[in-house]
C-alpha cells in the first residue's frame, strides 16, 4: 500500500487479483438493478475456485457472478448466486452432528452454517505473514459472514450479517457485533426473483473496517492501495448430499488459497483499490 505498508504482496500463481474502481453508490436492497454495477469490476465462479468439500461441477448447482466497486467513501460487493436447493427454504433446517447449537447467535453457533458468503480482508499486508496466521478480528484483518437465513439483526429466519472468525476470540466477537449494530458493515441477502438462487449486497465502511496502518483508514486520497482479499461461498443442500464432509456441507468454494489453508492471510488474493473511476 502506498504510504501505509512496506513491500505489499504481488499476485502470483493461485493468487487472483481484482481492481476496484470508483463508481456510483448502489442501493443495498438485495436486487441487482439494470446498470447498477456496470461501473464495477466483475468476477465469476465457482467451478475453478478451490473446494474444501465436494467439488462443484455444475453451474446450476452452485455458481456466482459478482461485482466490486467503491463510491469514494464506502466499499461495495454484490453477488448473484445460482443455487438449486436453498437450505432452510427448500429443505428443513437440519442440524449437523458436530454442533447442536449451530443456529445459536453466540460464539457457540456456526455462523457460516447455511447457504452463505464470507469476505475476508487484510487491510495492512506486509508480505511476511507466516503460515497459520488467520484474521485478527479487527480493522487490520477480519473474516465476516453473510448468511441467507439468519443474521445478527434479524435473527434466525432473516438473512444478513453475522460475526465471523475468530468468533472464539472475545475482542473479535465484540468488534464484529459493533460493526453490524452501528452499520459500519451492512449486507442484505434475498432470494432471487424468478428462479433458484439469491442475491447478496454488502457494504464495508473503511473507518473502522479497513485500517491500513495504526489509526489510519483507507480512502481514495491514499492513492492506489493493495489489500488482501478472500471470498468463500458455502452451499448446504439435504444432509445426505454432504455425507462424509464436515457438518454434511455439500460445497464450500474459495476464490484463493487451498482447502487446508484458505483462511491463512498469506494465501489470500489481492484487491487493488483505485482512487478514481475506470479509465
Amino acid at each position: 500500500m502506498l504510504a501505509s505498508c512496506a513491500s505489499p504482496p504481488q499476485a502470483g500463481p493461485g493468487r487472483p487479483e481484482l481492481r476496484c474502481w470508483r463508481g456510483r453508490t448502489p442501493t443495498l436492497d438485495g436486487v441487482i438493478a439494470p446498470g447498477e454495477y456496470d461501473d464495477a469490476t466483475r468476477l465469476t465462479g465457482v467451478k475453478e475456485w478451490s473446494h474444501t468439500f465436494t467439488p462443484t461441477t455444475d453451474d446450476r448447482d452452485l455458481s456466482l457472478v459478482g461485482w466490486v466497486k467503491h463510491d469514494g467513501a464506502d466499499l461495495y460487493f454484490a453477488f448473484r448466486i445460482a443455487d438449486d436447493v436453498l437450505y432452510g427454504i427448500d429443505t428443513p433446517r437440519w442440524l449437523p452432528d458436530e454442533n447442536p447449537h449451530t443456529h445459536e447467535l453466540s460464539p457457540r453457533g456456526f455462523p457460516w452454517f447455511g447457504d452463505e458468503m464470507e469476505i475476508l480482508m487484510n487491510a495492512s499486508p506486509s508480505g511476511k505473514e507466516p503460515d497459520g496466521q488467520n484474521a485478527a478480528g479487527d480493522g487490520t484483518s477480519w473474516q465476516m459472514v453473510c448468511n441467507l437465513t439468519k443474521s445478527r439483526l434479524g435473527g434466525v429466519g432473516t438473512g444478513g450479517l453475522l460475526e465471523g472468525e475468530p468468533r472464539s476470540k472475545p475482542a473479535a466477537w465484540r468488534t464484529y457485533q459493533k460493526w453490524i449494530e452501528t452499520g459500519a458493515m451492512k449486507a442484505v441477502a434475498r432470494g432471487a426473483a424468478g428462479g433458484k438462487g439469491y442475491v447478496i449486497e454488502w457494504m464495508i465502511r473503511p473507518n473502522p473496517c479497513l485500517e491500513t496502518a495504526h489509526g489510519v483508514f483507507w480512502s481514495p486520497a491514499r492513492g492506489e492501495t493493495r489489500v488482501g482479499l478472500n471470498i468463500a461461498l458455502g452451499d448446504l443442500d439435504g444432509k445426505e448430499q454432504g455425507r462424509g464432509n464436515f457438518g454434511n456441507f455439500h460445497h464450500e468454494d474459495w476464490w484463493s488459497g487451498h482447502p487446508k489453508n484458505r483462511t491463512w492471510i498469506n494465501q489470500w488474493g489481492t484487491l487493488v483499490l483505485m482512487p478514481g473511476p475506470r479509465p
